[in-house]
């Protein structure tokens, strides 16, 4: 099993962990306003997801020797570590759940204050339970006045989300629209749009007539929707990607001791084998809660990028 054992090496892991967990939303969010299913998005995204950790797992698992203390993926296919392995894959379902869920978030609340709302309740509530499933090896007095702080940004990115829901009303209120207007596209255009044949208008970004032709070519309709809707699904995403890096940390190092003596722990590459798992399992929840963090200013820039963001509405999200 490969596994880099330099710090150097664990940077450059994490920090390419942190573009690619900022960046894969935007992707996912471009899709949807294109006219992109979800379900369809989700479909590739699964499939892509079991494609490289199969390949991952026969690569990076399987490079060097197989010890008792490093086995090798296939030889731990073998032992006897099915508590870790239920672990790992409730782990899975609520990351799943926290996937779709951010889906129809990024379309009511947009990408970069659902990845800042999202990664801060991950924050929150994982570093807190791993704190205890770590026996308290942190320092508390450092770590929670941190934990504040993201809890404040919970608060703000929420405020943010409103603020911007009233800027865009006020738009389309000026715009003469109105919730019961009949502005949407035809079956056929649909379809083309789905499958990436639609002409698109350009309009520019931030006017009324960016929204309307935005809300018409997207696969999620948003107009007329309740801000509360938009932030529950986003709190509900929060709190399933905070419940992985718990279930996740007791994977990988069974702090609650259901593993038979003599069994070695599970490795990262295991249940989600992903490049930057070469980091290690001894920080495993700690490493997954950071990226976390830092991820919603790459989303953020990633907005400003293809939705042309206006600079009093970027200023707000960075400021978060």
């Amino acid at each position: 099993m490969y596994v880099v054992e330099s710090k150097g090496g664990a940077i450059a892991c994490m920090l390419l962990a942190l573009f690619f967990l900022g960046t894969w939303p935007a992707i996912m969010t471009l899709l949807e306003r294109r006219g992109r299913l979800p379900q369809h998005t989700y479909l590739d995204y699964t499939m892509t997801n079991l494609l490289a950790a199969v390949i991952i797992a026969l690569t990076f698992g399987e490079i060097g020797s197989s010890t008792p203390e490093k086995p090798n993926f296939i030889a731990q296919l073998s032992q006897d570590n099915w508590p870790s392995i239920l672990f790992a894959m409730a782990g899975g379902v609520v990351l799943s759940l926290g996937n779709l869920s951010t889906q129809y978030a990024w379309a009511f609340v947009g990408l970069s204050v659902t990845e800042v709302i999202t990664a801060s309740i991950t924050v929150v509530i994982g570093t807190t339970l791993n704190y205890f499933l770590d026996d308290k090896i942190n320092r508390a007095q450092i770590l929670f006045p941190g934990v504040g702080c993201f809890l404040i940004a919970v608060c703000l990115g929420s405020a943010v989300h409103s603020s911007n829901a009233a800027d865009n009303k006020a738009k389309l209120k000026g715009a003469g629209y109105s919730p019961t207007s009949n502005g949407a596209l035809t079956n056929e255009e649909l379809r083309n749009l789905e499958k990436g044949t639609g002409i698109i208008e350009e309009a520019k970004a931030g006017t009324a007539e960016f929204l309307l032709e935005l809300e018409k070519r997207r696969a999620i309709k948003v107009f007329g929707k309740s801000t509360i809707v938009g932030l529950s699904i986003t709190f509900f995403a929060g709190v399933c990607f905070s419940l992985f890096s718990p279930a996740f940390n007791l994977a990988t190092n069974d702090q609650w001791h259901t593993l038979k003596e003599g069994v070695p722990h599970l490795t990262y590459r295991d249940h989600r084998s992903r490049l930057t798992s070469m980091t290690g399992m001894a920080e495993a929840g700690h490493f997954w809660l950071g990226c976390c963090a830092g991820s919603g200013m790459v989303s953020s820039s990633w907005e400003a990028k293809l939705q042309g963001m206006q600079l009093r509405m970027l200023c707000r999200h960075f400021h978060l």
